[in-house]
């Protein structure tokens, strides 16, 4: 069966280890992604197959694109001690925010800017033992703890943020337990309620491993998340081999294999926003699945029939 899916030339040296917030920039025209364990930002133009990699002090959980006076203007970056600004590519890091968690347990993880251009990110709980990983947005650009404001918690591990296209839910998935939750979500107040499970899968089954007889007895759990224009949610199923397409109401429109045991973030990019650009991981994973997947820590990218909407800037 043909894969709608190609590898992405980036002529780096080796594949990711945990490639994750991949962006389109659509001013640049450059495709944009990190990788966690190696400490890197990278960003490729795909026309020429080239790519920059910009190295960084601590892990890297999450970046987004930066807009002052109405400019593009650099990144925010999420670093294991707080968030920071750079205005360009390469520039120095000026710190916006301690991180609000004991270094020694937890990360952030995935983050995003919103549709009214503040930036959010979720933690990882790196113990994994107990529900201390949270959802925080940054109230303003000032080096305390306190710019960071909980929206909320009772996680392991933070994913799959992503708005609906009319700006009204906010999803926000906990990948340890198979879940993704939404709220009701104010842009004005900035401000959730409502909350409520958007989708649940089954546990992992005791024992799983990645082989021959197993493999497919695990559809995975969910890990990174876009949404398109008709508020689809296309979300990353980690250990699944696929990314399933979300409808409003939570409904499978498509399951699409992948080739890679562990996809792990799309995002739409394009001049149309009619590829689906996808992140995946090889770090610490087995030889048999390395072998049965040898693209895994690559970026893939297929054609999609309805556009996805386009990243959100942070705005200074």
């Amino acid at each position: 069966m043909h894969s709608p899916w190609q590898t992405v030339v980036t002529q780096l040296p080796a594949p990711c280890a945990l490639g994750e917030s991949p962006f389109w920039h659509p001013d640049e025209l450059l495709l944009y992604w990190v990788d966690i364990q190696a400490q890197r930002i990278h960003r490729c133009n795909v026309f020429m197959g080239s790519t920059e990699s910009w190295a960084m002090p601590q892990a890297v959980g999450c970046i987004a694109p930066a807009r002052t006076a109405g400019q593009a203007s650099g990144l925010v970056i999420a670093l294991r001690d707080g968030i920071y600004r750079a205005t360009k590519w390469g520039g120095a890091l000026h710190k916006l925010a301690d991180a609000p968690y004991d270094e020694a347990t937890t990360r952030f993880n995935d983050g995003k800017a919103d549709p009214q251009g503040r930036f959010w990110a979720g933690t990882l709980y790196e113990p994994r033992d107990a529900s201390k990983a949270q959802l925080f947005c940054l109230k303003g650009a000032h080096n305390a703890a306190s710019a960071l404001e909980l929206k909320a918690d009772h996680a392991i591990i933070a994913n799959g943020l992503a708005w609906s296209p009319d700006a009204a839910t906010l999803y926000w998935a906990d990948t340890t337990r198979h879940r993704i939750r939404a709220w009701d979500w104010n842009p004005l107040t900035n401000t959730l309620s409502g909350e409520r499970v958007f989708k649940q899968w089954p546990a992992k089954p005791a024992g799983w491993q990645f082989d021959a007889l197993h493999a497919a007895a695990y559809s995975g759990r969910p890990d990174g998340a876009a949404v398109d224009t008709e508020g689809n949610y296309y979300v990353a199923m980690f250990e699944g081999a696929r990314v399933l397409k979300l409808a409003p109401n939570g409904d499978v429109l498509l399951d699409i294999a992948v080739p890679a045991q562990c996809p792990t973030m799309p995002c739409f990019g394009g001049d149309d926003l009619k590829t689906l650009y996808l992140t995946s991981a090889s770090y610490h994973r087995s030889a048999a699945e390395l072998q049965a997947w040898p693209d895994s820590g690559r970026v893939f990218s297929m054609h999609v029939d309805v556009p996805g909407l386009p990243v959100n800037f942070f705005v200074d």
